[in-house]
């Protein structure tokens, strides 16, 4: 699990995500889950838990992603320690979370993407990249 904006945002794989009491431990309160590949993760009813099964690719519809895009904003603009994952926690969570930030007030794309990249590796598929940069740039 990597942190992406002190306390408030993180990105993980699923194996982290699925790590009940890590996750609980840091205080995050909402779950992004992207991994279309995965089982839902069953957390204690107290735990938003949002499922957007996206595909590391081509192929998925603008709604999905912009409402994984818009519900990630939303936890992180209202000050609410939110998880986005997927299964690897390399391409579709990173993405995703950029995207997220970049709706923040004075955040660009480019710096959500920067801050996103200093908490380690990470390798965007291509397809999934243009997509959601697409809708990143539109701004809400």
């Amino acid at each position: 699990m990597k942190e992406v904006l002190s306390g408030l945002l993180w990105i993980a794989n699923t194996e982290d995500a699925q790590d009940i009491r890590v996750v609980l431990s840091e205080g995050i309160a909402v779950v992004i889950d992207l991994a279309c590949e995965e089982l839902p993760i069953a957390y204690p009813r107290d735990m938003v838990y949002c499922r957007f099964p996206i595909v590391d690719g081509t192929g998925n519809p603008a709604y999905l992603l912009k409402a994984a895009i818009d519900s990630a904003a939303s936890f992180v603009d209202a000050n609410v320690p939110t998880l986005v994952a997927c299964s690897g926690g390399m391409s579709r969570s990173p993405a995703i979370a950029a995207a997220a930030m970049a709706r923040l007030p004075g955040m660009t794309f480019d710096a959500a993407l920067e801050t996103v990249t200093r908490t380690g590796p990470i390798d965007v598929s291509t397809a999934l990249w243009l997509d959601v940069s697409a809708l990143a740039n539109r701004r809400a």
